[in-house]
């Protein structure tokens, strides 16, 4: 079958619009106020002495190195230099089989972000039936997720997290998994402003397109 040049046109118009929508597809959708909390290339803005990095496409990544394990390694965390209080994070992990690690916010103090701030856990607790604080989705000694979301192991998640005053909120792919009022909660010594970190659990994992809302 042969083809006019304006009929040509045409498909090769439709081809580019449907490689566009399936990209679009693969990107969380933008949203007002929200800005990336890494520029893509470096770790500009945070603070570590694990082996975090920067790969060719912008996402982070921990690469632990021989001899590393624990999670009381809290210098080794991905941490903020600056200190947040009311925000809305949203951001996609991604962890091997077997992975751990976890998303902490308002920490007071790097030197101890376990008792110092609060976790939303990460680990590879895909297809678990009744999914404790401890387990992928959880606020970690406080609240288990109301529903396991958690992907399997390889392919990437997406939490959005929304700290206001004491109320927290968490969904983990698409789903609302918390609605947890902090100050009634067995966190609520927690401070109301503080860094934001990625745990180094000396085990694999990835962040992307990690942005913030803070809010006032």
């Amino acid at each position: 079958m042969t083809m006019n040049r304006s009929s040509l046109i045409a498909v090769c118009a439709g081809l580019l619009l449907a490689a566009g929508g399936a990209l679009a597809a693969e990107t969380p959708p933008a949203e007002d106020g929200l800005v990336p909390m890494f520029d893509g290339k470096t770790l500009k803005g945070w603070q570590t002495t694990g082996n975090w990095i920067v790969e060719e496409d912008g996402a982070v990544t921990l690469k632990p190195r021989p001899g590393e394990k624990g999670w009381q390694r809290y210098e080794a965390y991905l941490t903020t230099q600056r200190k947040y209080k009311d925000f809305v994070l949203d951001l996609e992990f991604k962890i091997e089989k077997g992975g751990n690690s976890g998303v902490f916010l308002r920490v007071g103090d790097p030197r101890d972000q376990v008792k110092s701030g609060f976790e939303i856990q990460i680990l590879d607790t895909h297809g678990l039936a009744n999914p404790g604080n401890h387990d992928c989705g959880g606020v970690i000694g406080a609240a288990a997720p109301s529903k396991n979301m958690a992907k399997p192991a390889g392919q990437w998640n997406r939490y959005v997290i929304s700290c206001v005053g004491n109320r927290l909120k968490v969904e983990l792919n698409g789903e609302p998994i918390h609605d947890l009022e902090l100050d009634k909660s067995a966190i609520k010594d927690r401070p109301p402003e503080g860094h934001i970190a990625f745990q180094d659990e000396a085990k694999r994992v990835w962040y992307r397109n990690v942005r913030i809302k803070e809010l006032k």
